[in-house]
């Protein structure tokens, strides 16, 4: 596939040094077959068990390699992959689905109901380390028995045949469908999907696929390649014969591999990238359903006092903040990822509802005085985690000189490898901290749900009952105007009242394609883009 060069301002200066530095560590070349794209993507980082401790790997992987039950298309219609149908009882708390019997493993043996089964039940150990564990909640006797109170047979999804699977909630819940989308409710093979820890997810002859594509081949920090899994039951709709996932460390690095045709795709790049290839058929920009903020540690003093929180959210300037940091990203005072659209209106959600805080540098300071530091005076210096991504470390920056310059106080700024990152953040070892959050489904509840007291996302120590109650209604609502009402009335509360965070931006995705690559869909609950019916046209 040849690409129109378009000559990246200093990149002759830069291009030797970036190839040293590693556009690609290897001179190791992966193993392709059939029409082959090539994708730049961010760091190699976490597991590949669904029921792991996963991270942006993964997710690319799945999204080609792994059939989820039920998903919902671009027009918001049900979108049959693993189960080929399924009923519900009139309370809405028995979902009863029935499995494809032409649905087979990469090795061609049969996916059951008991390969979902297998990365529930693990994912519910809480050695697995899931981040997605709460999710399950929803399920009879699923929180109890992921804290040591019910044995594991009590758990309310069962099998009563290969090829039916059958939940029984707690309670009505809105937006289970939504769910099955994550990790917790994907397949992994129970023949070899023992445990995170025993590397199976990561080898070629264990990490076994139910979607188009199945993993071939993974070299640690380098690549990994998927390939046409010719036992798909829609094997006829897939056109590419392989994909190969390139693992970059930083974005000028993606952009140079496509400029110099190393991949054919390059995603979520420097905003730049939108004035260099202006009016040019090979730049897609997307919107992402993300959303950039800061968790507050609540253990972490001053930050347990709601007016410490509010003066930080009020002090910071986020227009400047993001004319700074670049043209992808643009304010939000939102939890909830301001490009998403709630199902109910057709409009985006955040935009339904007044913001929930307005930016003010004198009540900010008023605040902080009352709160015991007036000026600034006695202020600790906080420390501020954050990965060494160019994005991330701009933002920092910025708040650092906004914070000294608006309230007088010092942040110290702690820049981190990406995983280390997460690993602090979940084990809750700072006291503020970068956070960034992509949906996983199209609803409001997957950025809301982060801060109940039980979930597995809640870094913040937040433990709050008001919170907590306005959530766990809008769960079982099934009128849509009514739990609409409900989250903004959350939303509202956890960051225009409690300030649990500090939102930063929302964000739009600059991507590279080259124009002969066809049959890219957007994921619409995250704004991704998904290849696994792509293709490449032939001259």
């Amino acid at each position: 596939m040849k690409k129109r060069f378009v000559a990246y301002i200093g990149l002759l200066c830069v291009c030797a040094a970036v190839f040293a530095a590693g556009c690609i560590q290897t001179q190791k070349l992966p193993k392709t077959e059939g029409k082959t794209i090539t994708v730049a993507v961010s760091s190699d980082t976490g597991s590949m068990d669904p029921s792991g401790s996963i991270a942006l790997t993964f997710l690319t992987y799945s999204a080609a390699a792994l059939d989820e039950l039920v998903t919902f298309d671009e027009e918001g219609e049900i979108e049959y992959r693993a189960a080929e149908s399924y009923e519900v009882n009139e309370e809405k708390t028995v979902w009863t689905f029935h499995l494809r019997k032409n649905a087979c493993w990469s090795n061609g043996s049969p996916v059951t109901a008991e390969d979902f089964l297998n990365t529930m039940t693990r994912a519910l150990d809480p050695a697995s380390g899931s981040g997605y564990v709460s999710y399950l909640f929803p399920i009879e006797n699923a929180e109890a028995i992921y804290h040591g109170e019910k044995p594991a047979e009590s758990l309310g999804a069962e099998a009563p045949d290969a090829y039916t699977l059958i939940f029984k909630l707690e309670e009505p819940c809105a937006y289970f469908l939504d769910l099955l989308r994550l990790p917790v409710y994907m397949p992994s093979c129970a023949k070899y999907a023992d445990s995170v820890q025993s590397g199976w997810d990561k080898q070629a002859d264990t990490s076994l696929s139910n979607g188009p594509f199945y993993l071939a081949e993974y070299e640690p920090k380098q690549y990994m390649v998927l390939k046409k899994n010719e036992q798909y039951w829609n094997k006829d709709a897939v056109h590419l014969g392989s994909i190969v996932y390139r693992f970059y460390d930083d974005q000028q690095s993606m952009a140079n591999a496509y400029e110099t045709n190393e991949v054919d795709i390059a995603t979520s790049l420097n905003y730049t990238v939108m004035e260099l290839y202006e009016g040019r058929p090979e730049l897609m920009v997307t919107e992402l359903i993300a959303t950039r903020y800061i968790y507050p540690n609540l253990d972490a003093e001053p930050l347990g006092d709601v007016r410490v929180r509010e003066a930080l959210n009020l002090a910071i300037d986020r227009e400047e903040l993001c004319k700074i940091v670049g043209k992808d990203v643009s304010p939000t005072y939102n939890l909830v990822a301001k490009y998403l659209i709630d199902k109910t209106t057709g409009k985006y959600f955040a935009e339904e509802a007044a913001p929930p805080f307005t930016e003010n540098v004198e009540r900010a300071k008023q605040l902080l005085a009352e709160a015991g530091y007036p000026d600034g005076e006695g202020f600790p210096v906080l420390t501020y985690k954050y990965p060494t991504l160019e994005m991330d470390a701009d933002t920092a920056q910025v708040i650092q000189a906004q914070l000294k310059e608006n309230l007088n106080i010092d942040i110290k700024l702690v820049p981190q490898e990406l995983q280390t990152n997460y690993a602090d953040r979940h084990a809750k070892d700072f006291e503020l901290c970068r956070m960034n959050w992509t949906a996983d489904f199209a609803d409001p509840y997957t950025y809301l749900s982060m801060l109940l007291s039980n979930s597995t996302y809640n870094c913040s120590n937040i433990q709050d009952e008001k919170y907590d109650a306005l959530v766990r209604e809008s769960e079982t609502e099934l009128d849509a105007d009514k739990r609409v009402l409900l989250l903004h009335e959350a939303e509202q509360y956890a960051v225009g009242e409690q300030f649990y965070i500090i939102p930063l931006y929302g964000m739009k995705s600059c991507n590279l394609v080259d124009t002969d690559i066809i049959g890219i869909r957007q994921i619409p609950a995250s704004g991704a883009l998904e290849y696994r019916y792509a293709d490449v046209k032939v001259k």
